[in-house]
Parts: structure tokens; C-alpha cells; sequence
């Protein structure tokens, strides 16, 4: 019987640990390039314009007050945050700081995720949310996140019954629902 060699390769050795400095060197390195000030001008523009057409909408479904909200008042208060930030966003962003970057093929993920989160939004009222809450974590985890087929089943299967339990047991909620 041969005995099993304990000797560890060069490739198996834990790597040196690295300075905050180093670190922040390899960080700056392999990151995406810069998007530049006019850039980060239009994406606050765009957040802008969607923060403002968020509020619009939210006041149309109502505010109600803070002891009694209506069903407009928390996506106002997102909406009127995301207005406020993109606000300051383009009149101190420009000015230094952390630069955006660059627009690449990854950039389309953030328009699928927002595609699909409409999609559900739609299709709740008709079907109720427990199918396009289902597909929307599938798609998010399986072509967004990249997951596996199987784990982005599981997955999601998971997150739905959990809000499922969360919402509708728990909470007592009125979501659309087929079941």
C-alpha cells in the first residue's frame, strides 16, 4: 500500500494577507473605467425625471396622513428620496468624489431587473403574486445572478413561500393571490 504524500503544493498555500493599502491598489486595478461628469449627469437626470413621475403618481393614489396612509404614501416617500438624491447628486456629484462607471453589457442587467419588476407589478392584479413573484426571482437569480438552474428553482420557490407565509399568514395582508 503506497502512502498518501502530506507535502503542500505551492498552489494550495493560503495567500499572503495584504495591506488596506495593497488592497485598495488590486481594487483600483481590476475596476471597471470611469464614467465621467457628463455620465453621472445624465443617470441623476434620468433618476431625476423617474423620482418626479413617481411622486406624481404616488399623490394620485393618495396619501393619506401619518396616522392613516393611503396606499400612495410609501412610494412617495421612495419616490421623493430618490428625487431628493439624485438632486444632489447633480449639483455636487460633478465636484469630486467617487465616479460612476461605465456603461457596459452589464449595464442592461439594471434594465432587465426594472423590466421585469414592471412585468409582476402587471400581472399581479390578474393572476395574483404568486406566480410572477416566482418568475420574477427565477429570472433575477438564474440570468441575473447567474445561479444554476436547479438552486434558482429552489431558490425561488423559497423566497415565495416565505413571503407567502410572511404576508399573507403572518400579516394578513390583502396581496392579489391564487391561493
Amino acid at each position: 500500500m503506497e502512502a498518501k504524500s502530506t507535502d503542500v503544493s505551492h498552489e494550495d498555500e493560503i495567500p499572503e494577507a495584504l495591506t488596506p493599502e495593497e488592497l485598495a491598489a488590486q481594487w483600483e486595478a481590476e475596476a471597471p473605467e470611469k464614467a465621467g461628469p457628463v455620465a453621472n449627469l445624465a443617470s441623476s437626470l434620468v433618476v431625476l425625471a423617474l423620482g418626479i413621475f413617481g411622486i406624481v403618481l404616488s399623490i394620485g393614489l393618495g396619501l393619506g396622513t401619518p396616522s392613516e396612509p393611503d396606499s400612495g404614501t410609501w412610494p412617495f416617500v421612495v419616490a421623493l428620496i430618490a428625487t431628493v438624491m439624485s438632486a444632489v447628486q447633480i449639483v455636487v456629484g460633478r465636484k469630486g468624489g467617487a465616479d460612476g462607471e461605465k456603461f457596459s453589457a452589464m449595464s442592461w442587467f439594471a434594465l432587465v431587473g426594472f423590466a421585469t419588476l414592471i412585468a409582476m407589478a402587471l400581472l399581479m392584479p390578474v393572476i395574483g403574486f404568486e406566480i410572477p413573484s416566482l418568475l420574477l426571482c427565477f429570472v433575477w437569480m438564474r440570468w441575473l445572478g447567474g445561479e444554476t438552474w436547479r438552486s434558482a428553482t429552489i431558490y425561488s420557490i423559497i423566497v415565495v413561500a416565505v413571503f407567502y407565509l410572511l404576508f399573507i399568514v403572518a400579516f394578513g395582508t390583502s396581496i392579489p393571490r391564487l391561493f
